[in-house]
């Protein structure tokens, strides 16, 4: 019989400004992302910008610079592309900690779309709008509760990533934290279901699954604005 995992640590919230809450999840959202030859340098400015964060979150994403810049440009991606790629529960769209590889997904990626747009925004066709990175940005530059609603209602998946990356020992991990620590606390009843994913994983079959975690419907309203 498989043996269930050990319970991960928690990850107390803490208080942020409107404009901490901008820095951070543009900060993350930079970190978080593919490591191409442009979004590299742009670290440094990061390291700057989030100096006026509170300690908790200032540290975490601390810890994860600190830890990229011992690594060469070749070795990050190299750890990005073995680290999200590779491993099943390390994944960065949202939907599919909810979903998983059922058809159901698909209806939440239009959840996604729809809130988007009720913001007043268009995505990029090239990536799917469940991205945590560009959720993230959309949080940063929208400031639109709606976008926080997004990163709350996936808060299960969230802690599932973050505590997968903490079991490999990913610096990665101390981005999720600085995520979490962003985020209002999470109530019994989410703690549980991201305690279930993390010791099922995301679900295969259609059968009982929440495809949409706790995310209403959206009034979707064409906006002007173009996201990415």
């Amino acid at each position: 019989m498989r043996q269930p995992k050990p319970a991960p640590r928690r990850v107390d919230a803490v208080r942020l400004s409107d404009d901490q809450s901008t820095i951070a999840h543009m900060a993350a959202s930079i970190l978080l992302d593919y490591p191409t030859d442009e979004r590299r340098p742009r670290f440094d400015a990061v390291r700057i910008a989030i100096q006026g964060l509170p300690e908790p979150v200032r540290l975490a994403l601390t810890a994860f610079l600190d830890a990229a810049d011992s690594m060469s440009h070749q070795e990050l991606q190299a750890h990005f592309t073995a680290t999200f790629d590779m491993k099943r529960k390390c994944c960065l769209y949202l939907s599919y900690f909810a979903a998983g590889d059922t058809r159901r997904r698909g209806m939440a990626l239009v959840r996604f779309i729809e809130a988007y747009r009720a913001a007043g925004y268009e995505i990029a066709a090239e990536e799917l709008p469940d991205y945590l990175p560009m959720v993230l940005e959309f949080s940063a530059v929208s400031g639109s509760p709606i976008a926080r609603e997004l990163l709350s209602s996936h808060r299960d998946g969230i802690e599932v990533l973050h505590q997968a990356l903490d079991s490999v020992t990913s610096p990665y991990a101390h981005v999720l934290e600085a995520i979490a620590l962003s985020l209002p606390a999470i109530d019994d009843a989410t703690r549980a279901r991201y305690l279930a994913l993390v010791n099922e994983g995301p679900p295969t079959e259609l059968v009982g699954v929440s495809f949409l975690g706790n995310l209403a419907p959206f009034s979707a309203t064409a906006g002007e604005g173009v996201h990415r």
